[in-house]
């Protein structure tokens, strides 16, 4: 077993060779930036208007709540689309649907979304994402790039692990950041190996219903668990996740959490876990089925890893898996099959917390160590199965062969790259050509804009030797993105007509308010350019209540035409939705001012959109 590098001199080495590659870069990416310009580059990222990219890129939006949208290979920001903050151009947050999805939270912290998949590849379908902040999971519509659902995750805090599924989205798996008694109760932190708990929950999803629902949890020990990845092919039973803090601190984990040599990743068998649910071996906790795994053994493994570990991924033969410590210098290449074998021999090193350690030497095929490569974090891969590695510290990429260990190439990157994403780079059959470092740190790259600096996403040629041709700023940072070919992704026009809506009112005379007492709804319509609430009334785009009044608007846009999206906005009353073409959406809220209030498009719709107004009026009560 090879010696690691003492945890306080690799804190130092780390923090000089910090220090070292920001001077060293800073002086030689004005050449790089300058090479980047060059004609051949250029060419390679231009993409004529009329014609669209090869590739979406969906990239997280960290603590903002939303995800962001870009074409590859231009690195055009197409869209920002709400997932788990309220967005007030599109009104999430306020129509019905979202603002119950959000559950009164206000903000999100979206990490790791994951591509629904067929048979190991990206089929176009969903995006799921997870929320560290308030423990939440979110599926997205790719026909519509709209949220469907939002679920809280009991028993968690912080599912940062990442949302990546199964090999034909049979679950994705939502370990937690953080340590918790079960139920969040309160319990002493004196109390902490014995009352606390990283819980790794199942989640399915149900295309038909487009619901998501957690089949089962898993009691893990109390860990921190970071990053996780599913198998493919030979392993597409298994699934892999790493942790930190096997020292179980408390406090000043950046010390106390540093103590031991190695750290683990959990090896787990996800289908025989779900048989384990239907033979009934799991209890009850606060409604969920929950496994013990110290008391039903044979499923779930551990296996030492370099200190700190922040990725495992799996290879596209779905034959190894690769991980690295953060204050180690090397990446290992494990072998599922050695995993296997090494399960089936019972050749085990001892238990922590009741869970069968595999030894080291058993399933490491080998240890690589590219030249003066500082803090590797994660691992992307090519169409040939090579390797791509992110060096935090160095600041760089490094390509290299996992079946032989050899270095192939590398390039800087400004700076501290965290994740990368290749095109298609999680699935069994990744296209080459790009990849993108997602750099925690961006200084001297763009304009000033004050003491905080947008990060950055540098867009790397892999077709060739590795070249940096691409840089777009993003803010805040992306802290995982997914690639897919842009045909896969097969999006709708129009919603279409839904004669079994009954909040749906599709032609202009069906228009009307209804009055039950003190509450009011509203069947009204959006077209170019009008709104008509009561066809019937004097004057049809007006809508007239008593203060306290409940007011419930359920507005269709009937214009069927592409990209004729409508808005809607009472002035003062601190609320907007948006209607697509052929959709409808419901806002509820209470008349609590009285007066006169303009109501308006705020979505730019036609040569006459100033003209598409209204009022709302609000009798007093007295």
């Amino acid at each position: 077993m090879k010696k690691w590098i003492p945890i306080a001199s690799g804190l130092l080495a780390g923090f000089v060779a910090a220090t070292i590659s920001f001077a060293d870069f800073s002086k030689s990416t004005n050449t790089e930036v300058a090479s980047s310009s060059t004609k051949s580059a250029a060419e390679k990222v231009y993409v004529p208007f009329g014609e669209k990219d090869d590739y979406y890129l969906f990239a997280s939006g960290g603590h903002s709540g939303q995800m962001f949208i870009y074409g590859v290979p231009s690195m055009r920001h197409i869209r920002t689309v709400p997932v788990f903050s309220p967005d007030s151009a599109t009104g999430y947050g306020f129509d019905e649907h979202s603002k119950e999805m959000m559950g009164g939270y206000t903000w999100g912290d979206l990490h790791h979304p994951a591509f629904s998949e067929t048979n190991g590849d990206y089929d176009g379908k969903y995006m799921f994402a997870t929320d560290v902040g308030n423990s939440r999971a979110a599926v997205m519509n790719l026909e519509t790039f709209t949220v469907k659902d939002i679920i809280e995750v009991p028993n968690t805090s912080g599912p940062h692990c990442a949302a990546f599924v199964t090999e034909n989205t049979e679950y994705m798996f939502l370990p937690t950041r953080f340590a918790v008694p079960l139920g969040s109760e309160y319990k002493s932190l004196d109390e902490y190996s014995e009352q606390y708990r990283g819980v790794m929950s199942a989640v399915t999803f149900d295309q038909n219903s487009e619901k998501l629902n957690i089949a089962y949890q898993v009691a893990l020990p109390p860990w921190s668990y970071d990053l996780s990845d599913a198998g493919k092919k030979i392993s597409k039973d298994w699934a892999v996740l790493t942790t930190y803090n096997t020292e179980e601190a408390t406090t000043n984990l950046e010390i106390n959490a540093s103590q031991a040599d190695r750290d683990f990743i959990v090896l787990f068998n996800w289908k025989e876990l779900e048989q384990m649910v239907k033979d009934g071996k799991y209890e009850d906790v606060g409604g969920q089925k929950m496994i013990f795994p110290e008391k039903q053994k044979g499923v779930i493994y551990l296996i030492p890893v370099a200190k700190s570990p922040h990725g495992v991924d799996v290879t596209p033969d779905g034959k190894h898996f690769i991980a690295s410590g953060k204050l180690a210098p090397a990446m290992t290449v494990f072998s599922f099959e050695k995993a296997f074998e090494a399960v089936e021999k019972g050749d085990f090193a001892g238990e922590r917390n009741g869970i069968p350690i595999i030894k080291y030497e058993s399933v490491m095929e080998r240890e690589v160590n590219p030249e003066n490569a500082l803090g590797p974090l994660h691992t992307q891969f090519d169409d040939k199965g090579m390797a791509y590695t992110t060096m935090f510290i160095s600041s760089e990429v490094v390509k290299w062969d996992p079946n032989t260990g050899e270095t192939l190439d590398r390039v800087p990157v400004q700076y501290s790259p965290g994740h990368s994403v290749a095109a298609e780079g999680d699935t069994v059959a990744p296209d080459g050509q790009w990849l993108i470092a997602l750099n925690k740190i961006a200084k001297d790259s763009y304009l000033s804009v004050g003491p905080s600096h947008p990060e950055s996403m540098q867009l790397i040629d892999i077709s060739g030797k590795m070249k940096v041709i691409q840089s777009s700023p993003v803010n805040p940072e992306p802290h995982y993105a997914q690639m897919i070919k842009a045909d896969k992704i097969k999006t709708i026009e129009v919603y279409p007509k839904n004669e079994k809506n009954e909040l749906a009112t599709y032609k202009q005379e069906d228009a009307k308010i209804v009055r039950n007492r003190n509450k009011v709804d509203v069947y009204g319509i959006a077209m170019r350019s009008k709104f008509i609430f009561d066809a019937k009334a004097k004057r049809p785009d007006v809508i007239e209540v008593n203060e306290g009044d409940e007011v419930t608007i359920h507005l269709t846009n009937i214009d069927f035409d592409e990209d004729i999206t409508h808005g809607f906005a009472i002035n003062s009353y601190d609320l907007n939705i948006e209607v697509q073409p052929g959709q409808t959406n419901t806002i509820k809220f209470t008349a609590d001012k009285a007066g006169t209030f303009p109501l308006y498009c705020t979505n730019f719709c036609s040569a006459l959109h100033q003209e598409m107004t209204g009022y709302f009026l609000v009798k007093p009560k007295n």
